[in-house]
C-alpha cells in the first residue's frame, strides 16, 4: 500500500512540474501544423497527377 502512495504522490509532484503552453501558443502552433499539412497535400497532389500523366503518356507511346 505504501509503494502505491509513494507513487501517487510521485505523479503528483511531476505533475506540477508540466508547463503548460498559454492558448496564443497552441493557435500559433495549430496554424502552423494545419499550414503545413495543407501544404503537403497539394504537393503530393501536384506530383501524383505528374506522375501519373507521364506514366500515361509513355504508355501510351508504346
Amino acid at each position: 500500500m505504501e509503494k502505491i502512495k509513494s507513487f501517487f504522490t510521485g505523479v503528483k509532484a511531476e505533475f506540477g512540474k508540466i508547463i503548460w503552453p498559454t492558448k496564443d501558443d497552441v493557435t500559433k502552433q495549430t496554424t502552423a501544423v494545419v499550414v503545413v499539412s495543407i501544404i503537403c497535400c497539394v504537393l503530393i497532389a501536384v506530383l501524383d497527377y505528374a506522375f501519373g500523366f507521364g506514366m500515361n503518356k509513355l504508355t501510351s507511346i508504346f
